[in-house]
């Protein structure tokens, strides 16, 4: 399997950084073929903007960001950086973020590669999405850490059930584009537990890449279970964890009940 780990940490010497290597050495010793993607290392730059189109524009007078995306993709080439990151995703079996929640979210760099990067023609194009995505057969999965402990992100804690918090990368990106999405791993405040407890959060880790290849993917409802309106159809029982479908006499707390049954797919 070949595998990209984009990592978006400052620090080198973080439990982000420790996790990366980790995911390096363990995938590299079982025969993996592993290529990183160092962000701040690469001084990747995040914005998007009207430096990202190196022909042409379709329309000098108005920045339309996705149409100069599928115009650049069919007419001439990305930039350089763009152009080197465009290539690993080609090459990559999984794609692997690592990365610390800052802000309930990825850090502004991640987000940039995935806004400079994964452009329209190349990614995602009309009728290529879901379902049908670009990259429909390969995989994703999130590494990430937070600040606080794992009780602030149930369902009842004050920051929210740590599943919806994920539901824009694992939903809005990786599915959106076709990838199955493997459950995330979850090392919670690293910075604030004992050296013994951080040696268990990268055992953990371990485990869970020398078991990516039987690990089942997360549950998302497919075309078939929606109308022409991408609304779930009247009778669909909600499964993903996410929605719940008063169609089907569905309400949020029985759609949550769902998601936890055993027979659903669900974060570990």
């Amino acid at each position: 399997m070949k595998v990209l780990i984009v990592f978006a940490h400052p620090e080198p010497k973080s439990f982000n950084g420790a996790l990366k290597d980790k995911a390096v050495a363990t995938l590299t010793a079982l025969g993996h073929e592993v290529r990183v993607s160092d962000l701040y290392q690469m001084k990747w730059r995040a914005d998007l903007g009207m430096d990202d189109f190196t022909g042409p524009r379709a329309n000098p007078d108005y920045l339309d960001l996705s149409a100069e995306q599928e115009h650049m993709f069919a007419t001439s080439k990305p930039t350089p950086d763009v152009a080197v990151e465009q290539e690993k995703v080609l090459w990559a079996d999984l794609i692997i973020f690592q990365y610390p929640m800052w802000w309930f979210g990825m850090p502004a760099i991640l987000k940039g590669w995935v806004d400079r990067v994964m452009t329209r023609g190349f990614a995602y194009a009309t009728g290529r999405k879901y379902d049908t995505g670009m990259f429909k057969g390969r995989k994703a999965m999130i590494s990430t850490t937070t600040g606080t402990a794992s009780s602030l992100y149930e369902p009842d804690g004050v920051d929210g059930d740590i599943n919806h918090l994920l539901w824009p990368i694992h939903n809005g990106i990786f599915k959106y584009l076709g990838f199955d999405v493997l459950p995330p791993h979850l090392s919670w405040m690293p910075a604030r537990v004992s050296a013994e407890e951080r040696a268990l959060y990268l055992a953990s880790y371990e485990e869970r890449l020398r078991t990516l290849e039987q690990t089942p993917p997360l549950f998302f409802h497919p075309f078939e279970d929606y109308s022409t309106d991408q609304r779930l159809k009247p009778g669909v029982i909600a499964r993903s964890g996410f929605q719940w479908n008063t169609g089907a006499g569905q309400s949020r707390e029985e759609a949550a009940d769902q998601f936890t049954a055993p027979n659903a797919s669900k974060f570990g």
